[in-house]
């Protein structure tokens, strides 16, 4: 539902009513019963994985989450490289020039939109049964731009680039909530200072600077 809407329109527009639409989801979740609003979804059951692994073992969990990472990190660069892939990437760089090729741009941007909501998700569910608890922070909009700070960190249009921006964001607010220093701040410096000298991320820099060198060489 969310992506018929949004994706009638581009750009800003796109953007705002996405966070609108979140906004309407985070209304909703403080509203419904079950959810138990400010209090959250509490004890959360971890039980056991396939009916063999008991995931109350934190060792087994820890590596529960790591496969869970690994297997959607595969099929995203196995999603990158297929032919559905490479049309997302012609409509990112160039939608009409698509159009004119006979493809349905909007079909597949629906599409790109299900698999996104479907992997964020997967997320949210497996940090529910990590930390055995589901806030209402969870579906804030604010999330939503965590990620787009995170991915601009570390690189957009890059696979490992959001993966890198994310373990910075995070474990830079964990540094800094020990020392009982304002994350907001240095964070957003960090990351005006990554749009004025790495427009393209951290990794997207790294690899632009890689792929000069192959190419001289």
């Amino acid at each position: 539902m969310s992506a018929i809407v949004s994706l009638r329109q581009q750009g800003l527009f796109f953007a705002m009513i996405t966070l609108a639409l979140a906004q309407l989801v985070y209304f909703a979740a403080l509203r419904l019963p079950f959810t138990n609003a400010e209090d959250g979804i509490q004890a959360v059951p971890r039980g056991y994985l396939f009916g063999l692994l008991d995931l109350n073992a934190p060792l087994s969990m820890y590596y529960t989450t790591a496969g869970i990472f690994l297997l959607v990190l595969f099929a995203v660069r196995r999603v990158i490289d297929s032919p559905f892939g490479r049309v997302l990437a012609g409509i990112r760089e160039n939608e009409a020039r698509v159009i004119s090729l006979g493809f349905h741009a909007e079909r597949y941007k629906t599409l790109a939109f299900v698999l996104s909501a479907a992997l964020s998700g997967l997320a949210g569910a497996t940090k529910a049964i990590a930390f055995q608890f589901a806030s209402l922070q969870d579906v804030h909009w604010v999330n939503s731009g965590d990620v787009i700070v995170m991915t601009m960190l570390g690189g957009v249009g890059t696979l490992i680039g959001p993966v890198v921006g994310a373990a910075i964001i995070v474990s830079l607010e964990e540094f800094l909530a020990q020392v009982d220093v304002p994350a907001l701040p240095i964070i957003g410096a960090i990351l005006i200072a990554c749009v004025l000298l790495l427009r393209r991320g951290m990794v997207g820099e790294l690899e632009h600077v890689l792929r000069r060198r192959t190419r001289r060489a």
